[in-house]
Parts: structure tokens; sequence; C-alpha cells
């Protein structure tokens, strides 16, 4: 229900007011008895007295104002909504009232113990529907709250009243007066400051004296100095409160970051001349390319499965079906006599190998994010221990994994319902041993195969055990799944935006992972797997790739790339959506130095625009993005804004981007900007009404206004990154 607390009211006007709610004549315990006494004397039968029951206000849906809809809810307050340390939230409401009098709305924030952290004013998002917007910001970890309030803005009230009464000369003293009793209401608030108080004690006054015209004293009650006091300290009236909703405020790497992934076995891994095939790269090989990866701009470095790799039904190049020899398998076809999920493939190394790994990244500035497939490979310790984890069909054979038309002969899903308590203490058990070796984000597999009361149960717990540890859901399935995952506890989540290529598509989907899903979903901006190339790659070649990490990098706080991306790798399987000789199925060395060498690669571009990332906290928030419209089908744009706190006060941190997403022709747009969405101040703007725009991927500087010109060719820049320049 909606709570609520009354300080006074108006009816009609500001001159009628009440401290409390009103109450019933009498209460029961005051009402008569019925009477048995005799006829009265005019011969009569007395009537008994009716009873008069309590008015009950309690247990009510509705408050004094009503406040519904409130966001960000995740499962009507069941779970919390998520946030990051300084990133700025959207808080909206439908907040209305009866009658005319004018309606003020604020959310508060508080901390994680209780306290008032922040109150901000609320705003109608659209004229005429009552939907009400504004913005708070976390500073730290924890779990918050927040809620709104909604009002009757006394002042405001008068203020509309009185101007259009004194346009006609309608009750003109009557206004003043009415006038005088707001402004000693405000006079006479403790909480106010003692200048304040004064000021508006001394307007009171003023209202009174009509020795001076009534058109002076209300444009004494009206100034900019008075305005400035009552936006900043509303005179409040019949103030009503939400209920209070959670906030979970988690560390960055829970919803900022970009994420490279690369496969160790294939790092150092070289051909032996003997057999024909490779030996596998190692943990030790693998740390000599963790420098040029963080040299990138990385701050997360993602491994596939580690575990020892199955032999029953091992899959060989491209998916065959029959594996050579010398084929290393598929690393998420996990389990062999070398153990399972606890385990370390025997060609990596050991745990110490991998704790040196851990612990160079860390040098690095990297953080390891190890991959939790919970499947199992028909060698898997677990099949012979406990087949009842597994589904068996109706021929007495255990179900390997298909997603129709794609068949995993190597691959065992887990049943859950079979022991659900026994795989939750081992899942548990395996979290919590790589944890203890430096893990702290997980990319899980799959997760939308397995339900969910299962993930909620152990994101849950594990965040018990460290509230720091993260999960990533790689779940391309249907938005209410992948949102589900969300709601129990994922922290971030793979994307449709691998398949969002058209302007039409990229506007759709920014506008709802910002607005209408942000509460419940971090999308993570991978721009291709080892599972997926799209056509948009291979058709597109070279400016595809740059089109596409340009977007996804300052479009989300998370995205990634997978190895051989800066390659330009764009040659699909016949049939499929993935590279032909995928790296799930075979060793893949790359030479990357040298093709930066010969400038035959994107490595310098990707290095730039995660260097704009960490540069821009504007590119760190995921709700701030506003769209802008262009006159050209393929012209994208948007612009990011933030407010940054800096050595020499607060200043606005804003780019916008405009992207050509049409790798094969060159493009003009005409952009109309928002500029109330790129906050200029007066000093921002020239005479001419422009702006400096400098764009920061090729150093030039322009004057941009509310209506910009644009050609970008794919072939030499497809993307402009543009901050605006602001004057202090």
């Amino acid at each position: 229900m909606t709570c609520f607390t009354m300080d006074r009211w108006t009816d009609y006007g500001v001159g009628v007011t009440s401290k409390s709610m009103p109450k019933p004549p009498r209460d029961s315990a005051s009402a008569p008895e019925p009477s048995s006494s005799a006829p009265s004397a005019a011969g009569a039968s007395a009537a008994p007295a009716a009873v008069v029951e309590p008015v009950d206000l309690s247990g009510l849906v509705y408050g004094r104002i009503p406040i519904e809809n409130v966001s960000p809810s995740v499962l009507g307050g069941r779970r919390p909504a998520t946030a990051l340390p300084g990133e700025d939230i959207r808080i909206a409401a439908t907040v209305y009232r009866e009658g005319h009098d004018a309606l003020g709305v604020t959310a508060v924030l508080r901390d994680p113990q209780g306290r008032e952290h922040q109150r901000t004013a609320m705003s109608l998002s659209a004229p005429g529907t009552d939907r009400y917007e504004g913005w708070v910001r976390p500073d730290a970890e924890g779990e918050w709250s927040f809620t709104v309030e909604g009002w009757g803005d006394l002042y405001e009230t008068w203020r509309h009243a009185a101007e259009i009464k004194l346009g006609v000369g309608q009750d003109v003293e009557l206004m003043m007066d009415e006038g005088v009793v707001v402004f000693e209401r405000a006079a006479s608030e403790a909480e106010r400051p003692e200048s304040q108080r004064r000021l508006l004690g001394e307007i009171a006054e003023q209202l009174k004296d009509r020795s001076i015209p009534a058109s002076q004293r209300f444009a004494r009650a009206a100034d900019r100095s008075v305005l400035e006091i009552v936006a900043a300290s509303p005179i409040r009236s019949l103030v009503t409160s939400s209920e209070p909703l959670p906030l979970r405020v988690e560390r960055d790497a829970a919803g900022r970051g970009a994420w490279y992934e690369f496969f160790p076995r294939s790092e150092g891994a070289v051909r032996d001349e003997t057999t024909g095939g490779f030996r596998s790269g190692t943990f030790r090989t693998a740390a000599e390319r963790l420098p040029a990866v963080a040299d990138m701009g990385f701050d997360v470095l993602y491994m596939p499965p580690i575990h020892p790799i199955g032999h029953a039904h091992r899959k060989g190049p491209n998916n065959t079906l029959h594996a050579g020899p010398n084929d290393p398998g598929s690393p998420w076809a996990i389990g062999s006599e070398d153990g399972g999920h606890d385990a370390i493939h025997p060609d990596l190394g050991t745990f110490e190998d991998f704790d040196d790994f851990v612990a160079r990244a860390r040098e690095l500035g990297l953080e390891v994010a190890l991959d939790l497939a919970l499947q199992a490979s028909p060698d898997h310790p677990w099949v012979q221990q406990h087949p009842e984890w597994f589904t068996t069909r109706a021929d007495g054979t255990i179900a390997y994994a298909e997603n129709p038309p794609k068949k995993y002969q190597d691959i065992y899903p887990i049943n859950f319902d079979n022991d659900p308590e026994g795989l939750c203490r081992e899942v548990l058990r395996i979290v919590q041993l790589w944890i203890s070796h430096g893990v702290r984000i997980f990319r899980v597999d799959n997760p939308h195969t397995k339900p969910l009361w299962f993930w909620e149960w152990l994101l849950d717990r594990v965040r018990k055990i460290d509230d720091g540890v993260v999960f990533l859901a790689e779940a391309f399935t249907r938005p209410a799944m992948m949102q589900g995952l969300a709601k129990a506890g994922f922290q971030q989540s793979y994307s449709y935006f691998t398949w969002r290529n058209a302007k039409w598509e990229l506007e759709e989907y920014l506008e709802e992972v910002t607005r209408e899903t942000a509460a419940q979903y971090r999308p993570n901006f991978f721009v291709n797997t080892p599972d997926i190339l799209t056509s948009y790659f291979v058709e597109g070649g070279r400016p595809a790739f740059k089109i596409r990490a340009a977007i996804a990098a300052t479009a989300s706080p998370l995205w990634g790339m997978y190895a051989g991306y800066e390659l330009y790798e764009n040659v699909q399987r016949p049939g499929a959506e993935e590279s032909i000789d995928s790296e799930k199925f075979e060793y893949r060395p790359r030479d990357f130095k040298d093709a930066e060498v010969r400038g035959d690669s994107l490595a310098p571009y990707v290095r730039r625009l995660n260097q704009l990332r960490h540069e821009h906290p504007a590119l760190g928030d995921l709700q701030n993005l506003t769209l802008h419209p262009t006159d050209d089908d393929a012209i994208l744009c948007f612009s990011k804004t933030k407010t940054v706190q800096g050595p020499d006060g607060e200043h606005e941190d804003t780019l916008i981007v405009v992207a050509n997403t049409d790798p094969h022709s060159v493009r003009t747009a005409n952009i109309e900007l928002d500029l109330e969405a790129l906050r200029l101040a007066p000093q921002d703007r020239a005479d001419d009404g422009t702006f400096a725009a400098d764009e920061l991927l090729t150093g030039e500087s322009w004057s941009w206004g509310d209506r910009v010109w644009v050609r970008l060719d794919p072939f030499y820049e497809p993307v402009h990154i543009v901050s605006v320049r602001r004057r202090r």
C-alpha cells in the first residue's frame, strides 16, 4: 500500500487548513445503546438510535496523494533493482491528485543505514501524462532504498491563483491574505535556515501592507529570490510517501567493464613437427599475452572452460563428429579421467600455474573471468557417481544436449529435478573453490537451460560469502527469460546487440535497454563470440568491425570482444553463423603483434575506444543515453551526459556519437540535436548559439549548433565521437 503523513492541506485555496485526517463525529464507544424504553408520550414507538461505525482508514491502497507504478521496481520490490557507485539512476512514478492545486513530486534516496542521502525534484516526463522522472546517485556499495513523495505545493498553488485573479481584479486582497498564510507558514518551519525564515517573514508582512499596490506586493512575493528558495525547499502540504523499494549497489565490475575473451590453449600453441598437430599452450604461455590485452585497455580477461575435456563423442574441426588423435575437443565438453569442474586440464598446467596467471593479470589491471558451464561430457566423474543428475531417455541412455538443429553429442545437460539439494551443494562447492583461487567473475554458459530458482538460490548464497562476485549470463534466448535471469541475481547478460545492425534496430534496442529494462537487465555488448559471426561482418568487411566496436564501446558501460576480432576474421563456416575453423574445436594461434606492426590490426582503434571509456565518466552509465533524430536511414546519433565532480567543481561530461551503420557507402545526414540533453550552460555557447565540438578520434574541432550536417565515410572514419567543450 501507499503510506502517508498529513501536514496541512487546502480546500480550493490556502486559507482552510487542518493538521490531521478528518475523524468520524463519534466513535463506537460514544454511540448510544439501543433503547428498550416505553413508548413516547405521543404514543409512538421510539426508533432505535443509529450506531455510528468508526471510519477505518488503514489498509487503503491510496494515500492522500496517489502514487503509482514506481520504478525501478523488480517483482514488486521482492527483488532489488541494481545500480553502481556513482551511477545516475532514473526514478519514475505516476503521481496525481484531485482538483487543480499544484503538485510536487520528490525522489528520496536512503543509504544502507536508512539515512537520507539525496532528495531530488521530479518533473513531468511529458505534459499530461502524470508520469514524473528524477535522478538519484548512490555513492557506495550496499543495500540502499528509495521512495517517491507526492505533496501539495502551497506556494505554487497560491502564486498561480493570485496571478490570474490579480489580472482580472478578482478577490485581490483575499489573495494577498492567503499569501500571508503561506509565507507565515514557511517562515515558521524550523528546518529552514534562519536567513530564509527572516526573508519569508518579511514578505508576509509586506503582503499585509495595503498601502503598497497589490501588483507590487505580488511581484515581491514572486521574484527570483523567492522562486529559488521554494524550488530548493518547497512549501509542502499533504506529504505522501510510497513504500520503500530496494536498490542494490554493486561494485563497478558488475556493470562497467571491457571484456576480452581468449582460449589459453591457443596462446602459445606450437605445431608439433612429429605429429603434424599442435602442442597446447599453457597458463604460462597465455600469461605472455596479458600485457597486450591490458594495453588495449580491457578490464576483464575471460577464458572458456579450463577443465579436462572428455573423449567420448569428441568433436573435430568445424564441429565434425569424429575427432582425430590430435584434436583437442570442445572445452565445454567438461570432464574426463583427469577430473571435472574442480580440475584443470593437464595441458594447461597446475593450480599453482593458474594462481600465477591470475596474479599476473591482477598486476596488469585485469580481472580474470572464468566460464561456469553446468554440463558434463560422458566421461565426467558425475556420470558414474551421480547418474540421477542427468536425464535418462526411454531407452535407458542419457540425453545429450540439443538445440535443434544443433546437436552436442559430447555434452550431457544437467537435470535439477531429481536431486536438487545434491546439485546445489556441488555447484556451490565448485564456485567456492574457484573463488578461493582469485576468480570473482563468472561467465555462465546457457543459464536459461537451468531453473531460475536454482540461480536465485546460488547467487544469493554466493553473495553472502562474497558480495563482490559477478555473474554474466550467456543467454541468447527469449526476453522474458533473459530478464528473469537478471531478476534472479545475474548482474549482466549477453544481449541482442549482436543482431541489431540497422539504424532503426539499434535505435529501438538502445531505447529498450536504457529505459525500459534498465532496472533489471544490464546488457554486455559483445561484438562477437566463438559461436557467433553475423553476416554483417562477412558482407561489411573491415568498416563493419570499426562501426560495431565504436557503437558497443560507447552505447553500453559493458562491452566485449573475442580474440581475432582485431584481425578482422570474417569467414563463416558454410551453413552456420560462426567462424570457419572455430577455435571451439581446434587450436588457433595468431600473430597479433606482427599484424599490428603491419598496420593490419584494429587493436589501435580498440585501444583508443577503451581509453575514451576510462577518460569520460558519461560512458560509464547506462540510463543517460539520448537518441537524436537524423534524416538518413543509416546515420545513428546518440549522446551521453553526466555531471562530474572535478578539482574545480562540478562540470558536465558530454559525448555525442554519430555512426554510419552502412559499411558499404558514404552517408550524409542532418542531425537535430536536443540541446537540453547536452546540458549546455550559457557560457558554453558562442554569440551565434553554437558550441565547440571536439572530435576525439581524429583531433578535429568544429562549431556545432542545434542542427548539424555530417559526412561519414566507412573506409575512412565511419564514426564520430565528439566531446562538448565546456567553458568555465
